[in-house]
């Protein structure tokens, strides 16, 4: 490890810490030099990796400096979904993860769902009857975007997201057949009518039916693992 990794791990390491919150300015360069015992190029060296990383921002000027970044789930939702394209996920995989994430996600959606959280889960609802595939894809997808976000636990949406964008990017978004349509509108609204009653279990139960049905769909060479 080189002298700016090391400094950049250990003011990575305060940060996470909480000893430097969200907001708070770092110290200045001078006295992060001395601080350390390194040169102000290995400093700058450090505050650009955390720069890189999301970790600080830097602000120009006289009242300028590093400060530490507010989290952005964007850019956890990113980064994985970066990793998961250059790990070559397979399908599979990745409808395994839906599973694991949407399935207790739908429950807890049952449990704690509020009035605009079903109000948002109906405007997703849009009926297939004469519609082309790719009219009700991205409703049909916010469905389940809404879905996590009802369950009331923000790190569901965070890890899905990309796994759904890695999913859009690797198949055209009319791939489904046209039969399949009224079938997930109809399990749509079969999941949305437990959540309303809150109906933990057959919301999930649901849940894991559509998912199911969605893999049989869109690839029907992928079977479920054991």
């Amino acid at each position: 490890m080189t002298a700016y990794q090391a400094l950049a791990a250990d003011l990575r390491d305060r940060i996470v810490s909480g000893e430097f919150q969200p907001g708070d300015r770092l110290p200045i360069e001078p006295d992060l030099c001395v601080r350390y015992g390194v040169s102000r190029s290995t400093v700058r060296e450090a505050l650009r990796l955390l720069a890189s990383q999301n970790l600080i921002r830097t602000v120009r000027g006289t009242t300028g400096g590093s400060f530490v970044a507010h989290p952005d789930p964007d850019h956890i939702s990113t980064y994985l979904e970066t990793s998961f394209d250059l790990m070559r996920v397979g399908i599979g995989q990745l409808m395994e993860i839906r599973e694991l994430l949407e399935v207790p996600a739908a429950g807890l959606a049952a449990l704690r769902r509020t009035g605009a959280d079903l109000e948002r889960l109906r405007g997703c609802i849009v009926g297939a009857g004469g519609r082309e595939p790719g009219e009700v894809f991205a409703p049909n997808r916010d469905f389940h975007i809404v879905l996590l976000r009802a369950a009331g636990n923000p790190l569901l949406e965070v890890v899905a997201r990309p796994v759904f964008e890695v999913l859009e990017g690797r198949f055209v978004r009319d791939r489904a057949p046209r039969a399949a349509l009224d079938g997930i509108d109809r399990e749509h609204r079969d999941i949305l009518r437990h959540i309303e009653a809150g109906d933990a279990e057959g919301a999930r139960r649901a849940a894991l039916e559509h998912l199911d049905n969605l893999r049989t769909a869109y690839y029907p060479s992928v079977e479920p693992q054991p």
